[in-house]
């Protein structure tokens, strides 16, 4: 029988090797489910069996693959239109991606991205927009400035050049001729 005291020493001269660690345990990775309560997802996705008329407003991302009629407000969070989703209604969100089809004006804080196959009649207003080729649009877009940015910074400046003095003979750059000539 074999004894810790027996166990094989090494031979004379030689320092004996430390025992190695064990191994490191790793617990298994929980289901998401179990992880996150349903309260704290962080996107809810309506089916494409829904159909929702009415005002839909929400303080989180949402993903609509049904029909909505009336108004969405998501102000600070991503509105995505599924490839199934139908929506007939006025849009605000911080950002709107758009797979399927949306009839009605659309307003984004920072973006509306509109790919491939995916359809939008009406008004945009946003300060960043993309349309993917494939995609429909018929409307107007408006790509306001974000608010705090100053006109004068954004558009670029252009040099006038320092005009002579006009004497009475000579119509100067800013008089027509015809106007020098009275």
């Amino acid at each position: 029988m074999w004894k810790r005291d027996q166990a094989v020493q090494p031979p004379s001269g030689q320092p004996a090797a430390p025992p190695s660690p064990p191994p490191p345990t790793v617990s298994p990775p929980r289901p998401r489910a179990e992880a996150t309560p349903f309260l704290e997802r962080d996107n809810v996705n309506i089916g494409k069996s829904v159909v929702i008329k009415g005002e839909l407003n929400g303080s989180e991302d949402l993903t609509i693959e049904g029909q909505v009629e009336g108004t969405i407000q998501l102000r600070d969070h991503v509105l995505t239109i599924g490839p199934n989703g139908k929506i007939k209604a006025q849009v605000f969100a911080k950002s709107v991606i758009v797979l399927g089809e949306v009839t009605g004006n659309v307003t984004a804080s920072e973006k509306v991205d509109i790919r491939d196959k995916g359809s939008v009649d009406g008004d945009i207003i946003s300060p960043r927009v993309a349309i993917a080729e494939g995609a429909h649009f018929r409307g107007s877009v408006d790509m306001q400035r974000k608010a705090g940015t100053p006109a004068a910074a954004t558009q670029p400046q252009v040099a006038k050049p320092a005009a002579a003095p006009a004497t009475a003979s000579q119509p100067s750059p800013q008089q027509p001729a015809a106007a020098a000539a009275r």
